[in-house]
């Protein structure tokens, strides 16, 4: 494990909701792939 540097709180804070925002991103286009499959077997 490569060793970081010493990172303020908030910085941590600011990386996580950077992330989660990409990660949603990639949710809802799952979610709405999901939602169309079923849809299509719900007709």
């Amino acid at each position: 494990m490569r060793k970081m540097k010493k990172r303020s709180f908030s910085e941590l804070v600011n990386e996580n909701k950077i992330e989660i925002m990409k990660d949603r991103g990639e949710l809802e286009r799952i979610e709405r792939k999901l939602e169309e499959k079923h849809v299509k077997k719900a007709q």
